[in-house]
C-alpha cells in the first residue's frame, strides 16, 4: 500500500478551498457539500494523518477492505462515518449494513432485499444512494435513467427502503456536466435531496449542479 506522505493533510486543504471556492461560486454554503476522502488501497497510517487534520467522512470501494482496516481506526477516533461507494454483492449486505454509515451503490432488486432484510434485523439505517448509469455504458453497474423512477419507486413500495439520493459516475470520455445535470433532475422529480457526484477532477462543476457529497482521493492522498 502507498506509503504515509507529509503532504497529505496539505492536499486536503487543498480540496478544503477548491470546495469552498466552488461553494461560493455557486452561492451555497461550504456546509451544504460533504467532502467523502476516498481511502481506498490506502492502509490506516496513511489514513490516521487525515483525520488527525480534521477529516471525518471516508469512502471505500470493497467491503472486506474496509472491514480490515476500519475497526481500529474507529475505536481510536471518534465521529468518523464510513460510506460504501463501490459495488455491492448481495451476498455482502449484511457486513455493509453493520459497518457502512451510507451506501452509494443500491442498483438492482435483489440487492434491494438483501439491504431490505438486513436493515430490519440489524436496526441500522444507512444512507441509500441508488446508483445511476448516466452513460448507459454496459461495463457499469447503475440503473439507466429511462428506468430511474421505477426503480425508486420500486425500492420504497417493494422494499421498503428509504432512498436519500443518487450517485453517478459519468463515462471518463464526456464532459461531466451533462450527467451531472440529469442527475440532478432525476433527483428533484423523485423528492431526492441528496446528490453524489463529483470526483478529484471534476467536482467543482458538480458542485455547481448540485452535489451533496464528492468523492476525492487522489488529490487527497495522492496517486495509489
Amino acid at each position: 500500500m502507498p506509503p504515509v506522505t507529509s503532504d497529505l493533510p496539505s492536499g486536503l486543504a487543498g480540496v478544503e478551498r477548491e470546495i469552498s471556492r466552488a461553494c461560493k461560486d455557486a452561492r451555497r454554503d461550504r456546509s451544504s457539500v460533504t467532502l467523502v476522502a476516498v481511502s481506498k488501497t490506502f492502509d490506516g497510517d496513511a489514513i490516521a494523518p487525515v483525520i488527525r487534520a480534521g477529516q471525518r467522512v471516508f469512502g471505500e470501494n470493497r467491503v472486506q477492505e474496509a472491514k480490515a482496516k476500519w475497526p481500529p481506526l474507529m475505536a481510536e477516533y471518534s465521529g468518523l462515518a464510513l460510506h460504501l461507494i463501490g459495488p455491492l454483492q448481495s451476498n455482502k449486505a449484511k457486513e455493509a449494513v453493520a459497518l457502512f454509515d451510507a451506501i452509494h451503490s443500491v442498483d438492482r432488486a435483489s440487492l434491494c432485499e438483501a439491504l431490505a432484510k438486513e436493515i430490519v434485523k440489524q436496526g441500522r439505517h444507512p444512507q441509500l444512494f441508488v446508483q445511476l448509469n448516466t452513460g448507459e455504458e454496459p461495463q457499469k453497474a447503475g440503473i439507466a435513467p429511462a428506468d430511474a423512477d421505477a426503480f425508486i419507486a420500486s425500492c420504497r413500495d417493494v422494499y421498503g427502503l428509504q432512498i436519500s439520493g443518487l450517485m453517478c459516475i459519468p463515462p471518463a470520455e464526456d464532459p461531466p456536466a451533462a450527467h451531472f445535470a440529469l442527475t440532478a433532475k432525476i433527483a428533484a422529480r423523485n423528492g431526492l435531496k441528496l446528490l453524489s457526484m463529483g470526483m478529484s477532477a471534476d467536482f467543482a462543476t458538480a458542485i455547481q449542479l448540485g452535489a451533496t457529497h464528492v468523492r476525492v482521493g487522489s488529490a487527497i492522498f495522492g496517486k495509489r
